[in-house]
């Protein structure tokens, strides 16, 4: 990117070799050694880049504190923000801040009235601030130190791990479905939460009448939880998921380096989005289960570890099917012949252990992917097509039209990378955003299978898109977007296909 053979444009970047291990020297320099795996390593700065660290360093102190008003008006009594609040709230799901902010929380809420307006309000104007600040902290991340983002980002998941379970029910599902399997001995791919009503944990789930969607090697992972007591099992599965969260952003730091990217922007971009705050780390949901494996099968490819990074990306794919996308991804990215072959016997020999374990557990029964496929939420980008050319959402065959159209992105995309049209990881993002676009049941924390790859890809086109994804998640998720419709007589779910959908999801929680 130069302009001629002498002058450098003052726009672009060239990074120093300090962010590529073993490194000497300019790092264009060893552009040969990372081959395919680094098109470009000069990088143009973002338009919008502040160069005050004051501004980064206000930014990250403001999510914090929001993050930290948060937790501790969840803890303090029940509230909607903590669903399961609504069966119960003991001491050991509301967690060790439990009461600390009750006069904070009657001094602004009129709880006599329950007044569950100005708790939504006030939620919505700190997940707002969120992203606010998000921008600013990503548009300064080159003035920070990559010590000072490491501890913001520790501090910050700490401080979300006191909590109780923000918005979501899931790591309750998560324990109802070991326990259904370990302790009740009853199939979870086969039989339902419903089938454990006396036990404990059954108030606490909310998809009563759902076989578990979940991969059957994080189904397996969970069933030790099963013996021991349902609050140590909790706060168990909360401590793991949060150290996975951390392994997340460490591996991300780590491919970023790999790859000669300015590891303290993608750390930041993925690891303070305010949907992975509050909806994977703040909701102890199990997506880093699978990241964890999907970033690490990355790092292994980029390595040079060809027979790992496919035995390890099984792994994933076990966990939980979605990452079966990086797979064609991966492959092309592998030298062609014997390394890529090399790939796909790792790939398939760590499958092999894994299916018969699977089959000796739990028979040949699959996830329940054809419900949940079948469930909608009213803001998925599918129901508001479909809302908006008068199928009334999204009607099994706009779903069908997706499915096909979303193999199609698959296919056009692997051609573009075959023709080196097309990076690889840009190929896998792009077709990321397909699958989430192409889904009728749409939730914000299905944007982080995306950040990654956005972050730590050639693209700015692609993380500009994830940036957006994330606003449009963000906005259409806050209750005051629903409140506002609400009041304007918009509403996508009035409508057969909405009401069908609605019935199902009411059978399926009931």
């Amino acid at each position: 990117m130069r302009r001629n053979g002498t002058q450098r444009d003052p726009r672009a970047v060239v990074l120093p070799s300090a962010v590529v291990p073993g490194g000497d020297g300019d790092a264009a320099a060893i552009l040969p050694r990372l081959g395919q795996f680094a098109p470009s390593l000069t990088l143009r700065r973002p338009s919008l880049e502040i160069s005050s660290p004051l501004v980064a360093t206000l930014a990250l102190a403001a999510m914090l504190a929001c993050c930290s008003v948060l937790v501790l008006v969840s803890s303090a009594e029940p509230t909607w923000l903590v669903p399961a609040s609504s069966y119960g709230f003991p001491g050991w799901v509301a967690g060790p801040l439990h009461g600390v902010a009750s006069a904070l929380l009657n001094a602004v809420v009129n709880r006599g009235g329950q007044n569950d307006l100005a708790m939504s309000d006030g939620f919505s104007v700190l997940l707002i601030a969120m992203t606010i600040a998000y921008a600013l902290v990503l548009a300064a991340a080159r003035t920070l130190s990559m010590r000072t983002i490491g501890i913001a980002v520790v501090v910050l998941y700490l401080v979300l791990f006191l909590g109780p379970p923000l918005q979501l029910n899931d790591v309750f599902n998560y324990l109802g479905y070991a326990r259904l399997g370990a302790l009740h001995h009853l199939n979870p791919y086969t039989h339902v939460i419903a089938g454990e009503q006396h036990d404990p944990v059954y108030e606490w789930t909310s998809w009563h009448n759902l076989a578990s969607p979940y991969g059957e090697l994080f189904t397996l992972l969970t069933y030790p939880l099963a013996l021991v007591s349902l609050p140590l099992a909790y706060w168990i599965l909360k401590s793991v998921t949060v150290v996975l969260a951390l392994a997340f952003v460490a591996l991300v730091y780590k491919c970023a380096c790999q790859l000669g990217r300015d590891p303290r922007l993608a750390v930041l971009f993925v690891a303070v989005n305010p949907i992975v705050l509050l909806y994977e780390v703040g909701g102890f949901h199990n997506d880093p289960f699978m990241l964890v494996p999907a970033m690490a099968a990355i790092s292994l490819l980029l390595a040079r570890r060809y027979r790992l990074a496919g035995a390890v990306l099984m792994v994933a794919v076990a966990i939980k099917f979605t990452m079966v996308l990086l797979l064609p991804f991966l492959l092309l990215a592998a030298p062609a012949g014997r390394k890529r072959v090399q790939m796909l016997i790792g790939f398939v020999l760590a499958s092999i252990p894994l299916a018969i374990v699977s089959v000796a557990v739990f028979g040949l029964t699959l996830p329940n992917f054809a419900q949940q496929s079948r469930v909608v939420t009213p803001f998925s980008i599918l129901n508001l097509l479909g809302w908006l050319i008068g199928l009334g959402g999204a009607a099994p065959g706009l779903m069908r039209v997706a499915e096909v159209v979303l193999v199609a992105v698959i296919a056009f995309a692997i051609a573009r990378v075959v023709r080196k049209r097309l990076d690889w990881l840009s190929a896998a993002g792009w077709c990321t955003v397909a699958l989430i676009v192409s889904l009728a049941w749409v939730m914000p924390w299905y944007v982080v299978w995306l950040l990654p790859l956005a972050a730590i890809s050639a693209s700015a086109r692609l993380r500009t898109t994830a940036l957006a994804l994330t606003v449009f998640l963000v906005l259409t998720f806050m209750p005051l977007t629903g409140t506002a419709l609400t009041s304007a007589g918009i509403n996508p779910m009035a409508s057969h296909v909405g009401r069908a959908a609605a019935s199902l999801s009411r059978r399926l929680a009931s």
